[in-house]
């Protein structure tokens, strides 16, 4: 059975064959105009529909790192996207393809009604009407904000302005999404409900992030980055386990007691 177009590519992942990374990273380093050296020869390889979890304590590189991605901070080395290079030249088409989430999500909305923030940039891609109208349809209902489109993003609790956010980047239809700090403030209900939806989500997805639970229960596979560099890179079960790794490095594990320990059989991925 050959490889074609319009197939899945968790079927090649699920039967061990290889596809191509979407996202390919080789020796990147960056430096701050102050001389601070952000990253150092990071290399970073991310297949397609993967959920990966880049956690550092503060400083560690991690949003430099997911900035280079959509080509808004450029270092030395090679940042490849979805086949594209990421350089001043292809950048429209690499924003096209990544879907960058901050973590306040009022960095984002700026319109007076929902739908017109997430209409805002299928409407600067020169969709027709129509097409747009069908975006944000698709969005609000992928985030399950259908019933809000007429409402004022500044009236909305923070976790749904986080919801509208994500929908404003997945009117774009992007490829690979990119979130920072996604459940910062977040009350534990509205922040299990954020998990669960980007759980349904099928983009490849990095998430950058303190909440090591978000961490266990989201993503698969992790990468652990300190110093701007990357000191660990395996699976979410075993490096968050590893307490002395995470307390190397900044971090703590999951894990506050022992009970807790009957968690990861209770994984959702």
């Amino acid at each position: 059975m050959g490889r074609g177009i319009g197939v899945d590519p968790h079927f090649w992942i699920g039967h061990g064959i290889r596809v191509n990374p979407i996202i390919q990273i080789t020796s990147l380093s960056f430096s701050y105009p102050d001389g601070h050296p952000a990253l150092q020869d990071i290399h970073l390889e991310i297949e397609p529909g993967e959920k990966v979890a880049i956690v550092g304590p503060n400083g560690a590189g991690k949003s430099t790192l997911l900035l280079h991605l959509n080509g808004i901070l450029h270092g030395q080395g090679q940042v490849h996207v979805a086949g594209t290079k990421v350089d001043k030249k292809n950048v429209r088409t690499v924003r096209a393809q990544v879907g960058l989430i901050f973590q306040d999500p009022d960095d984002q909305l700026f319109s007076t009604t929902v739908f017109e923030d997430v209409a805002f940039g299928p409407l600067h891609m020169g969709l027709k009407p129509d097409e747009v109208q069908g975006r944000v349809t698709k969005a609000l209902a992928a985030v399950g904000m259908s019933g809000h489109r007429e409402r004022m993003p500044h009236h909305l609790s923070l976790g749904e302005r986080k919801r509208i956010a994500i929908a404003t980047v997945l009117a774009m239809e992007p490829h690979i999404l990119v979130l920072d700090e996604p459940s910062a403030g977040l009350d534990p209900r509205t922040r299990r409900s954020l998990i669960g939806l980007l759980h349904t989500l099928p983009q490849t997805m990095l998430v950058a992030s303190h909440d090591m639970r978000l961490v266990w229960t989201l993503c698969p596979r992790t990468v652990i980055m300190d110093g701007g560099r990357i000191v660990a890179d395996g699976t979410t079960v075993e490096l968050l386990q590893d307490a002395a790794l995470m307390e190397r490095h900044g971090l703590e594990t999951p894990f506050q007691t022992e009970e807790a320990r009957v968690w990861p059989a209770k994984k959702p991925f």
